[in-house]
């Protein structure tokens, strides 16, 4: 299982990348491996502002559905559309091709709150 030290994390197994005022975001490693084939990556709230912990879409799996939480307060400016046609990517690239959401976040103080990647493996059990 693989854990980029260079990313932050969530306790809803997000992971989070930040460049400046955007955060790219998709799901953990081993959220995907717990989730099982992802079949479909549903997103609606592209262009919406919403709050942290917010859920912002779906991902579905072959035997259960799970929501998306936003990491942190902002807009929803694009989701990889790539995932309609390939959401396999999740599986197989969760943090390149299967990334989900980007997000022009408004509360910098919330960056504090994301896990860095040793206290999101004490969460998973690594």
């Amino acid at each position: 299982m693989s854990l980029p030290a260079d990313l932050k994390y969530t306790k809803d197994h997000e992971w989070v990348r930040i460049e400046g005022d955007i955060a790219t975001v998709g799901i953990t490693d081993f959220a995907q491996g717990e989730l099982g084939d992802i079949v479909y990556v549903e997103v609606e709230t592209e262009g919406e502002t919403l709050d942290k912990e917010e859920v912002f879409g779906t991902v579905e799996a072959v035997k259960t559905v799970s929501d998306l939480f936003l990491p942190l307060t902002g807009e929803i400016i694009e989701f990889n559309a790539d995932l309609e046609s390939e959401p396999e990517a999740v599986n197989e690239d969760p943090y390149g091709k299967g990334w989900m959401i980007k997000i022009k976040f408004s509360d910098e103080s919330e960056l504090d709150t994301l896990l860095d990647v040793a206290a999101y493996q004490e969460i998973i059990g690594g």
